[in-house]
C-alpha cells in the first residue's frame, strides 16, 4: 500500500510537465505555451511498495479550446536502467528525498499494474488519500473474473493522440495492446464497454478488438466534470 504524504515536491509536477509536454508527438500546442493545471486522475499501488504510480490528468488552456491530457507517471528512488528517454525530470520530495519521475508507459511496474487493473486484479486509488479506492474510475475487465495472468511489456508505440503498449500474456496466442489515451475526450454514450464517439469504435480501437476499458472523470477549466475513456485493452492489433 502506497502512503500519500502531505508535503511538497520541488519542482512541482505541473512545472515539470510544462517543459515536457511540448516534446510529445500528441501535444496539441496552444498560444502562450503549455500551462498545465491538475484536473484529476488516480493512483495504483505497487505491491512491492517501491514505485509510486499515478495517472495524472491536466488541462491546458481555457474555455472551449482547453485540452485534457493524461500523463501516467512513476516516481522512483533511483534511476530506471535503460529509461533515460522516458525521464520527465527529477524533483525533491519533502519526505522521501530525490525522486526520478518517468513517463510511466515506459516503466514495467506501471505497465504490469495497468494490465492488472484491466484484469480486475488491481483497484484504482484516490490520488490524495492513503488506502482509499477511487469510485469515479470504472473498469470493464478483460474477462469475467479476470484472466489471472500477468503481462510483460514488448514495445511502446506513440500515436497522434494515444500511446500503445504492446504486452504479452503467458500462454496467450497473440499479444495484447494497452491503448492509453493521451488526449482525453468525452464519451457521449453509456459506460458499457462500447465506444460511442465514433462509428465502429475507431476512436479507442476497433470495436471488435476491445477486451477491456478504464473510464474516468476530470475537471474542465470552467469547473464542470467531463468523463471519458482513459485506457482500453485491444486484442491482436499487432503481432
Amino acid at each position: 500500500m502506497a502512503v500519500v504524504h502531505r508535503t511538497t515536491m520541488q519542482p512541482g509536477k505541473t512545472e515539470l510537465l510544462a517543459a515536457w509536454l511540448p516534446t510529445r508527438p500528441w501535444y496539441a500546442g496552444g498560444a502562450g505555451g503549455p500551462r498545465p493545471v491538475g484536473a484529476g486522475g488516480f493512483r495504483l499501488d505497487d505491491p512491492e511498495g517501491e514505485v509510486g504510480i499515478e495517472f495524472m490528468v491536466v488541462t491546458d488552456g481555457t474555455g472551449p479550446d482547453a485540452v485534457a491530457y493524461q500523463v501516467p507517471l512513476t516516481y522512483r528512488p533511483a534511476p530506471l536502467a535503460g529509461a533515460g528517454h522516458a525521464l520527465v525530470g527529477t524533483a525533491e520530495h519533502g519526505v522521501l528525498g530525490k525522486r526520478w519521475i518517468y513517463d510511466g508507459l515506459h516503466d514495467p511496474v506501471l505497465v504490469e499494474r495497468l494490465h492488472a487493473l484491466l484484469d480486475g486484479r488491481a483497484e484504482p486509488q484516490d490520488r490524495n488519500a492513503t488506502d482509499t479506492p477511487d469510485p469515479t474510475v470504472t473498469v470493464s475487465p478483460l474477462a469475467p473474473g479476470g484472466t489471472g495472468t500477468g503481462a510483460e511489456p514488448v514495445r511502446v508505440e506513440e500515436g497522434p493522440d494515444h500511446t500503445d503498449v504492446v504486452v504479452r500474456e503467458p500462454g496467450a496466442p497473440a499479444p495484447l495492446t494497452l491503448r492509453v489515451r493521451r488526449v482525453l475526450r468525452t464519451d457521449d454514450g453509456p459506460d458499457d464497454g462500447t465506444d460511442s464517439r465514433t462509428e465502429n469504435g475507431t476512436e479507442n480501437g476497433p470495436a471488435d478488438a476491445v477486451r477491456g476499458r478504464v473510464t474516468g472523470a476530470w475537471r474542465r477549466p470552467d469547473g464542470t466534470t467531463a468523463r471519458g475513456t482513459y485506457a482500453t485493452a485491444l486484442a491482436a492489433l499487432t503481432a
